[in-house]
């Protein structure tokens, strides 16, 4: 399902709870807002944690380290996030007004915090040459199991160019997944679509999939789509990869022909 979020005010805004709305998603999933010179501590006793930079610039600490981060921009602009375990002290102290988005999994596993820096974020561009590049967009993996196989969580970014289809060809996977919504324009919008239903995607919304169900999405012309992807492990079935649509693999063939069907 997709749901339109209301303006955030100060402080936390909640968007998935493993208590509470959305519980099937698996994850706490919120987003943080600060004031310039706010400073704020976040502390979780059994919780993994991922803090992904929006928007501003902040100076962001956990044990003896600390590094001052910013970001103008979600679309031309790579990401900074910092990744740790249950039990660790991370201190936010906005430079400028900031955005931080929050992503929480339950791990009882110890692992090294780890700042990934735009420069080490994998960026792939899926969809180029093929089906005359109506689904060419921009992947981003800032962690996955293939470079944290340690952790219950999964977090990346998705750049959609105006009237193209993205998640594509239509996959599915039994972990669920929550896509957080951001376009170029306040009055940008897309459409997602999940299993055999379709929503209207607008600037700050989420959608929540629950595992099984196809999610391909297309943005409306005229309108870039960014949306942060966050998938949840299953015990001892951690996603690993996509599983295609049986009926759409033809797509994937090498020089298919999409028009004329010749």
């Amino acid at each position: 399902m997709v749901e339109k979020l209301k303006q955030f005010k100060e402080g936390y805004n909640s968007l998935t709870q493993i208590n509470g709305k959305h519980s099937e998603m698996l994850m706490d999933i919120g987003v943080y807002k600060l004031k310039v010179e706010k400073e704020e501590q976040f502390i979780d006793g059994n919780k993994e944690s991922a803090f992904l930079l929006l928007s501003g610039k902040a100076l962001i600490k956990w044990g003896d380290e600390e590094q001052e981060i910013e970001r103008n921009s979600l679309f031309d602009e790579e990401p900074w996030c910092l990744h740790v375990p249950k039990n660790v002290k991370v201190t936010i102290k906005a430079l400028k007004d900031s955005e931080v988005l929050i992503q929480k999994a339950i791990n009882e596993k110890e692992f090294q915090c780890k700042l990934y820096t735009p420069k080490e974020c994998r960026n792939d561009v899926f969809g180029e040459g093929v089906w005359n590049d109506t689904a060419k967009r921009v992947v981003r993996t800032i962690f996955d199991y293939s470079n944290a196989n340690y952790s219950n969580m999964v977090i990346g970014e998705v750049i959609t160019y105006p009237g193209k289809w993205s998640s594509y060809p239509p996959h599915h996977h039994p972990q669920p997944e929550v896509y957080y919504y951001r376009f170029n324009k306040p009055q940008g919008f897309g459409c997602s679509v999940i299993g055999e239903d379709v929503y209207k995607v607008t600037d700050n919304s989420i959608a929540t999939i629950k595992g099984g169900l196809v999610h391909p999405q297309i943005s409306a012309p005229g309108y870039a789509m960014y949306y942060c992807w966050m998938i949840r492990h299953l015990e001892n079935n951690p996603w690993k990869d996509r599983i295609n649509e049986k009926e759409h693999e033809w797509l994937l063939k090498s020089n298919v022909k999409i028009w004329p069907d010749k």
